[in-house]
């Protein structure tokens, strides 16, 4: 589709908003199977629901970090695809296929292992083995998990979110029965606790790639790349170093963004079960509300990066801005109304009234937030539509790592002595993520009109 040079700005927020929306659905799902695994294990024990806390957050972080590299795929494909270098495509996906594998070994390794993380913790016997049990089950899954991943970057280079879409809503549907079965018991099977929600992840992942593949194979519309037939590519250096060149970057700062709640949950961990599993359900349903700015961004960046292919660099900042904009404004009112309705939605999570005290303050915190929230995965998103990711990475590791956690453990322990009573311990955390946020958001910004500026100036026609 040819944009003007000058577009209306609601036809480009009518785009994004087409392509953002089933993104938004599928991100949910997939979302939605944190939400069951803690409404359930809380319903099984308080005890599982801090193991579910502790070891999700670690599972996350590496599942999260490696995915964020294979999704280099997403602007690499959609470029070529505004390029109309169809054959090209098929090639990308392949070598995408292999790296997905690379990761998956190491990913493994890391969550068969993970005593040194558990250590930081000072989590309690009782609950160390079953997060231990917890990881080594869905290392199992890692590798379906990342292959799918492939599967979800192509079909969103292309502007077909709602294949994946389907196939997300598809494994939420297998989710709720095998976690009904895994965490409580049933059809001579014992109950497994929170070790039972990473059987039925592990399960359902393995479905859901089989049937990805599947379709890749058998659709027509996906003949047209190439992607089998051809016999099977080696590993080529050169197509894996581009992705690595702009994946390791991309992967790093969802390390960064992730570890930076897994280490508030390792430290949170030290205040004991209530106030960790307050947090766990804070986090959770941040991270619900995360993937409305997220999809929107999602969106966005595959937009600019088939306008960059195309040449249309005034057209693709245009539709940057179109989507940014459209993310802080539905972000900023969606955090209005969780502030309104906090009390209910904590009291979906949890019937127990300590929890449901301890984490009242904190979604003061998830609901301010939103604004810079959608800032800084808007702009992050754009540049890397535009293939820029180092730079992006290094303003995250200062803000979340030093400004957010750095930060949040001198307030939440009361380092300096001054914190103010209502911001020890977990609100500490918060307020520091909260303000991290803000400074990495401000700076993305700013960063994104430079690199806008600096290509339509080397990009524009001689006179």
């Amino acid at each position: 589709m040819t944009l003007a040079a000058s577009p209306h700005n609601s036809s480009l927020t009518s785009r994004v908003a087409r392509l953002a929306w089933p993104i938004l659905i599928g991100q949910l799902a997939v979302v939605a199977n944190g939400v069951i695994d803690t409404a359930m294990t809380a319903r099984y024990s308080a005890t599982d629901l801090a193991v579910l806390g502790l070891g999700a957050s670690i599972y996350i972080s590496v599942f999260v970090g490696l995915s964020g590299v294979l999704q280099a795929l997403s602007p690499t494909i959609a470029q070529l695809f505004g390029a109309k270098k169809i054959d090209a495509i098929g090639a990308e996906v392949r070598q995408g296929m292999w790296l997905a594998i690379f990761l998956s070994i190491v990913g493994a390794c890391l969550l068969s292992f993970p005593h040194a993380l558990l250590s930081v913790a000072h989590a309690p016997p009782e609950m160390t083995g079953k997060v231990e049990r917890y990881l080594q089950i869905l290392s199992l899954a890692l590798p379906a998990s990342l292959g799918f991943r492939v599967y979800a970057s192509l079909n969103t280079a292309l502007s077909r979110p709602r294949n994946v879409m389907l196939l997300q809503i598809a494994g939420l549907g297998l989710k709720i029965p095998l976690n009904a079965l895994f965490i409580f018991g049933g059809l001579g099977l014992p109950a497994f606790g929170s070790p039972g929600c990473a059987i039925a992840t592990a399960i359902s992942a393995w479905l859901i790639a089989f049937i990805s593949w599947l379709i890749l194979r058998n659709d027509s519309f996906f003949n047209q790349f190439h992607i089998f037939g051809r016999g099977i590519d080696r590993p080529q250096w050169k197509a894996q170093s581009a992705l690595l060149k702009l994946g390791l970057p991309m992967g790093l700062s969802y390390l960064i963004e992730v570890t930076a709640f897994t280490f508030m949950a390792l430290f949170i961990a030290r205040l004991g079960s209530n106030t960790l599993a307050a947090h766990q359900i804070t986090a959770n349903f941040g991270t619900v509300l995360y993937m409305l700015p997220l999809s929107i961004a999602n969106a966005t960046m595959t937009l600019v990066a088939q306008e960059i292919g195309a040449g249309r660099l005034p057209s693709a900042r245009h539709t940057g801005r179109a989507g940014i904009r459209l993310g802080v404004i539905l972000s900023v009112s969606l955090g209005i109304i969780v502030w309104l309705t906090r009390g209910y939605i904590i009291g979906l999570y949890t019937p127990d009234v300590s929890v449901a005290e301890a984490a009242m303050p904190l979604f003061f915190f998830i609901a301010f937030y939103q604004l810079f929230d959608a800032i800084q995965v808007g702009t992050a998103f754009v540049l890397r539509a535009y293939k820029v990711a180092t730079i992006p990475t290094l303003m995250y590791a200062v803000a979340l790592w030093g400004v957010g956690l750095g930060g949040g453990y001198s307030i939440a322990f009361n380092i300096t002595g001054v914190t103010p009573d209502f911001l020890l311990g977990a609100a500490g955390f918060w307020l520091g993520n909260s303000l991290s946020l803000a400074l990495v958001g401000l700076a993305l910004a700013w960063y994104l009109r430079r690199v806008q500026r600096i290509m339509e100036r080397e990009h524009a026609p001689a006179l």
